[in-house]
């Protein structure tokens, strides 16, 4: 994350670049017609029309007509908002294996300062495949010990990072400590909780100091600490604090923070957030849950309670999101909120839970929707988005600009098709 890793990036970015160009802004009205919309914000609508005029979706009914716009018979097809996908590396890692291709870390606890966007590469071979999947924006978040740095919305089709940059509140990526089973050894047992106090310790110092320094600096403005004055809308409420864990003591350890500090939190991971409904929704909480195909994290869990966990915070009223973390692995969200939706969601929070809340917990208040007024981030398929095999997307667009779908896979099958 710091800059003397950025010549190795770049030099990654040189070599695994995909050659796909992106779109130039949308220069004529375009009339989708006769289409399946799934809203997301107000149900699904049969065999109506949809206009985008200059980036924004102009109207939605049935008898929609536009002078000189660009028609797309939607006929027997489905018209979705773009998927966002938040707790994601893409393009920050291009070959997990090789090192000058992965940048999604710095050493120390406290990193405040670190963008993830300083290390995004637009070219990333990785992103066309997740675009083919109806993802158009991805969340880029850094990993670390502690506190990491801070994420950015990225749209999936640029020639710049600031082309790519979506406008939300800053955000900063904690990752607590969580404790494990104990050893069974009296003395094993004794230095992990010892160890684990010592982080839970390093955190509340962190912030206390930060916290001071932010008292200091009103009094005295011409105080300088670059870690501390990134943390400083933490306090006042401008930005929020992600913090990644997962199981019920760790929840209880961080509620606390978040409650002596007014802090606007969310919680990345959330295994066990239902179980604490009341203090999560008390303390103004949203979850962002990862492991929808993950495997169960207690001993006693059902082999299918990783699936169930989105029904669940559902039923018990807490906001929240689905997520797929990773680089090229977070293609899969689409497949993942299918999987929720089969297990007690339903299709629609599903959906929602990838577009419109997805965009809410980022920050965005005019994406993740099909609604008069919202960012044109569409996707037209043949089938279920939600459904890998019968999805068939056809056309992708952000901000009404027309994507290129090519991916590496196709130019390599037309390739060998050659041979």
């Amino acid at each position: 994350m710091r800059h003397f890793f950025l010549p190795l990036a770049l030099l990654a970015a040189t070599v695994n670049a995909h050659d796909m160009v992106p779109a130039g802004q949308q220069a004529e009205a375009i009339l989708f017609t006769h289409a399946t919309v799934h809203t997301v914000s107000d149900g699904v609508k049969e065999n109506t029309n949809v206009l985008i005029e200059k980036g924004r979706i102009k109207a939605i009914g049935e008898q929609l007509q536009a002078e000189h716009a660009r028609v797309i018979d939607a006929t027997g097809k489905h018209l979705y908002p773009g998927i966002i996908a938040l707790d994601t590396q893409v393009g920050m890692v291009e070959i997990s294996m090789v090192r000058p291709t992965v940048d999604i870390s710095d050493v120390g606890l406290n990193n405040a300062e670190l963008r993830a966007q300083s290390a995004f590469n637009p070219d990333s071979e990785i992103i066309p495949t997740l675009r083919r999947n109806g993802i158009t924006h991805a969340q880029i978040v850094p990993q670390g010990e502690l506190l990491a740095g801070q994420s950015a919305l990225v749209n999936l089709d640029s020639w710049t990072v600031e082309d790519a940059l979506v406008q939300t509140p800053m955000s900063l990526h904690l990752y607590w400590p969580e404790l494990g089973s104990l050893p069974s050894k009296p003395d094993d047992k004794a230095k992990a909780l010892e160890q684990h106090q010592k982080a839970l310790d390093d955190i509340a110092n962190l912030f206390a100091k930060a916290h001071d320094f932010v008292g200091q600096k009103a009094a005295n403005p011409s105080l300088s600490h670059r870690r501390f004055e990134a943390m400083q809308p933490l306090f006042s409420g401008q930005a929020r604090l992600f913090v990644h864990l997962n199981n019920s003591r760790a929840i209880g350890e961080a509620l606390p923070l978040v409650r002596k500090y007014q802090l606007k939190a969310v919680i990345v991971g959330g295994y066990d957030a239902w179980r604490h409904a009341d203090a999560i929704k008390e303390a103004g909480v949203a979850v962002v849950y990862p492991s929808v195909l993950s495997l169960p994290q207690h001993q006693d869990d059902n082999i299918d309670e990783a699936f169930v966990v989105p029904s669940r915070l559902a039923k018990a009223g807490i906001e929240f999101a689905i997520a797929y973390s990773g680089d090229w692995d977070a293609r899969n969200l689409p497949f993942a909120a299918g999987y929720a939706a089969a297990n007690g969601l339903g299709k629609e929070a599903a959906l929602k839970a990838i577009t419109l809340d997805a965009a809410k917990i980022a920050g965005v208040n005019d994406m993740g929707a099909i609604k008069e007024g919202f960012r044109a981030n569409l996707v037209l398929a043949s089938g279920d988005i939600l459904d890998p095999v019968s999805a068939r997307i056809q056309q992708v667009f952000i901000d009404g600009r027309e994507i290129d779908l090519k991916t590496r896979a196709d130019q390599l099958y037309q390739k060998y098709l050659k041979r």
